[in-house]
């Protein structure tokens, strides 16, 4: 089947144009077409801008074994809503996927549930260095250098070395320093101010952990990419990546901290916690320098019972995954930030970073994976609108303008103006992880090695 989308503004590696794009079956056929092209569907599109669909490199939707917070159906729904077409999921399910066989359960798992595309990591152990090295189907190896689920927590400096030094996979992790939040954690027990959680998971926690993490791979020559920055203090350790290290920010540590706790308590209950005013203005001047490459949500969903528990009792996560891309749009509305910057931020980044075939940009030959946006809508975010299947959001109340309102994954609409079509499920992403990754190649062009 062909489809034209006709007369979108389009965001085009080279820049944003006018223009029209033909579909066919899964994948983009044609830019800019002949005119009276024959095609079986029209989306008119005038007034519109068309973006590649969203890739988001971090998520929980936490299934199998934590199915009463998410689960890969009502997660996805919330994809296709906010126009994330691909997701990479995290291993700290349960069971943990820390084997080549419980990877290959989870995405027979997707296959048959995700409205949208899905990828998921291999969770790092002490123990698990062979399937560490078998694995092939997934974007990367997950470490936790610091608190974990389960046996995920890696915090010998000698299992770190093999993993570094015998693993081929790109390497990401959760980096905060686990002695220093079990220090903090002694230090102030006791208090039951949830704003204490951000003095036990400290500047210092995250600081000293990705450092480690950074050298680490300095010394091996392995790919990194920095989960969920939040402190303005990490930045400079990206100062010399060296063509190895990338990072990424989420949007609770560019639209939070400190002082929100006084307003939404433990709904901003986060690892790593959110930091300071300062660290949110230099997260964002660091995105627009490119030291940081990627926007990622970490969407953690929990229920409101849970999160509504007393501190320290009430965990840590919120759900995201839905609004990211609106409260992107509303930064462009603002003048904060260009279009062309978030889908570098949200879309073709992360397909760089990750090595994912055929994805985040809208280019002859890519998969049709694509949102058509909105840039005047206003609407405001409400708990009972939410397709998370915990039914709530920290931005509950919050009028945003410019919005997803139609999107499409493999060529298939799963997503137009509230409504979903189920008929068709997602595909497993696929990685070619000998192209070399972010640093390989800029738009098509070679950059040369550090």
């Amino acid at each position: 089947m062909k489809t034209l989308i006709q007369n979108a503004q389009v965001v085009l590696p080279t820049g944003t144009m006018r223009t029209s794009i033909i579909v066919e079956n899964d994948k983009i056929a044609a830019i800019d077409p002949a005119p009276h092209t024959a095609v079986d569907v029209v989306v008119k599109a005038e007034g519109l801008h068309l973006l590649p669909g969203v890739i988001d490199d971090q998520v929980h939707f936490r299934e199998p074994g934590l199915t009463h917070k998410e689960d890969l159906y009502t997660a996805s729904r919330a994809c296709a809503k906010g126009g994330v077409t691909t997701f990479l999921e995290m291993p700290n399910t349960k069971p943990n996927t820390t084997t080549c066989q419980l990877l290959d359960e989870k995405l027979a798992l997707a296959s048959g549930k995700s409205l949208v595309n899905y990828g998921f990591y291999i969770g790092a152990t002490p123990h698990n260095l062979v399937d560490l090295k078998r694995a092939t189907r997934t974007p990367g190896i997950k470490i936790f250098i610091g608190s974990s689920t389960g046996d995920l927590l890696v915090d010998n400096q000698d299992d770190l070395e093999k993993i570094f030094a015998e693993t081929t996979l790109p390497l990401t992790a959760h980096c905060e320093d686990e002695s220093t939040v079990k220090a903090n954690t002694a230090r102030l027990k006791g208090h039951t101010d949830v704003a204490v959680h951000s003095q036990i998971r400290d500047h210092q926690a995250a600081y000293i952990a990705t450092k480690r993490a950074l050298e680490l791979a300095f010394r091996h020559h392995h790919r990194f990419h920095v989960l969920h920055v939040s402190t303005a203090g990490e930045l400079e350790l990206f100062a010399d990546p060296r063509g190895l290290i990338t990072a990424e920010v989420c949007p609770h540590h560019l639209f939070f901290n400190i002082d929100d706790y006084a307003r939404l308590g433990t709904l901003v209950q986060m690892n790593p916690s959110i930091k300071t005013k300062d660290d949110n203005q230099k997260l964002w001047q660091a995105l627009l320098d490119d030291r940081i490459q990627v926007i990622a949500t970490d969407h953690a969903p929990h229920t409101l019972e849970e999160k509504r528990q007393p501190y320290p009792q009430s965990p840590s996560g919120l759900p995201a995954v839905e609004n990211s891309l609106a409260l992107m749009l509303n930064q462009v509305h603002l003048g904060r930030c260009t279009l062309d910057q978030v889908v570098h931020w949200m879309c073709d980044a992360p397909a760089r970073v990750w090595d994912i075939v055929g994805k985040g940009r809208i280019e002859v030959g890519y998969d049709a994976d694509l949102v058509l946006v909105d840039l005047n809508k206003t609407a405001t975010i409400r708990n009972e609108e939410q397709e998370t299947k915990s039914r709530w959001s920290p931005w509950h109340g919050t009028s945003l303008t410019g919005w997803p309102v139609r999107t499409w994954v493999m060529g298939h609409e799963v997503f137009r103006d509230g409504k979903f079509d189920e008929s068709r499920h997602g595909a497993e992403a696929m990685f070619d992880h000998a192209r070399g990754g972010y640093w390989k190649t800029e738009y098509g062009v070679p950059i040369t090695e550090y």
